[in-house]
């Protein structure tokens, strides 16, 4: 008998530690938590809660997925982690979503998705035109062209400033974040997928240290 799809999918790429649990095309367990940081204690966790809620085990997931960014540098490598650290330990595969596909699943038409960067930047791309168009970094005065009589709709940071900018509609994601990349994991998951990687789009803000690093004595 086919075993029904069964996919774990959590996101720390925000302020935020999200997880739900698809089982075949239904979210059968969702859990959002607003934490600015702690994610790496919490999130365990709260996949925990997630299963208990569906009274299921580890051990009965078909898949891991997670979100790999952009976001929050900290979050997005606790989760790839998490991620890479279960999908070996059970043996299944674990699938990356990105952030902007995740808020513009659902939606249909040319769709733009943004992010906060940070620094009066945005991490930004379209989707639904005849193009492939790769997520970049921008502001409000270099963003994407998006085709004439497009009539966008605008999901995430600034879409009230975007859509009036490209004579777009502003919108809501269609449902919450960890859902929609479960989602999207799920029509992956028959295909071969890469080992998920953290999106970044930008360089860490952190510095080098100034000082040589002691020496370690054998």
């Amino acid at each position: 008998m086919h075993k029904k799809p069964l996919i774990l999918a959590f996101d720390t790429s925000a302020a935020h530690c999200a997880a739900a649990l698809l089982s075949g095309d239904r979210i059968i367990a969702s859990i959002i938590e607003p934490m600015a940081k702690g994610q790496g204690e919490r999130l365990l966790g709260l996949c925990g809660d997630v299963l208990a809620q569906a009274n299921v085990a580890y051990d009965d997931l078909t898949a891991i997925a997670v979100g790999i960014g952009p976001g929050n540098f900290t979050g997005i490598r606790i989760s790839v982690s998490a991620a890479r650290g279960l999908a070996l330990g059970l043996g299944i595969p674990a699938i990356g979503v990105s952030q902007l596909e995740a808020l513009a699943y659902g939606t249909d038409g040319v769709v733009i998705a943004s992010v906060d960067a940070r620094q009066d930047k945005m991490f930004v791309q379209v989707f639904g035109t005849l193009d492939d168009r790769a997520p970049e970094m921008c502001s409000a005065d270099d963003l994407p062209t998006i085709p004439s009589r497009a009539d966008p709709i605008c999901i995430g940071f600034q879409a009230d400033m975007i859509a009036a900018l490209c004579n777009g509609t502003v919108s809501a994601p269609r449902m919450p974040l960890a859902d929609a990349i479960a989602h999207i994991a799920a029509g992956r998951a028959s295909h071969d997928n890469p080992r998920p990687a953290p999106l970044y789009l930008r360089p860490a803000d952190a510095a080098p240290a100034r000082d040589a690093p002691p020496t370690i004595l054998p």
